[in-house]
């Protein structure tokens, strides 16, 4: 039983990391030249996550300039808003899912207890 909360609390951290990145993403998608990142989830040792973070350098549109006004280099943000919001939406529900889990484990624990008093 033990083994199902150490998985649930590892999945609850790395969708905790998830929600971070896709909300720094958020934040700069109007930073000209960020590249957005994503959060990679694999199975780990003993049942747990382990999240790596990787940066994604596609290319996005180049910054345009107007006829006489100063010229800026460079391109904008790859960030795609609806993108990220779907990103969001997920890591939410398995965090939720992840603590539904947790909590009808410990109901169950509590039962077992209980019967055996």
């Amino acid at each position: 039983m033990i083994d199902g909360i150490f998985a649930a609390s590892s999945a609850l951290n790395a969708f905790s990391k998830k929600v971070a990145v896709v909300s720094n993403n958020v934040a700069n998608m109007n930073t000209d030249g960020f590249k957005k990142s994503r959060t990679i989830l694999e199975e780990g040792q003993n049942g747990g996550v382990e999240v790596s973070i990787q940066r994604i350098d596609t290319p996005e549109n180049p910054i345009p300039h107007e006829e006489g006004a100063n010229v800026r280099t460079g391109e904008n943000s790859n960030v795609d808003l609806a993108e990220e919001m779907v990103n969001m939406i997920l890591a939410q529900r398995a965090y939720e899912a992840n603590i539904k889990s947790i909590e009808t484990q410990n109901e169950l624990e509590g039962t077992i207890v209980d019967i055996l008093k």
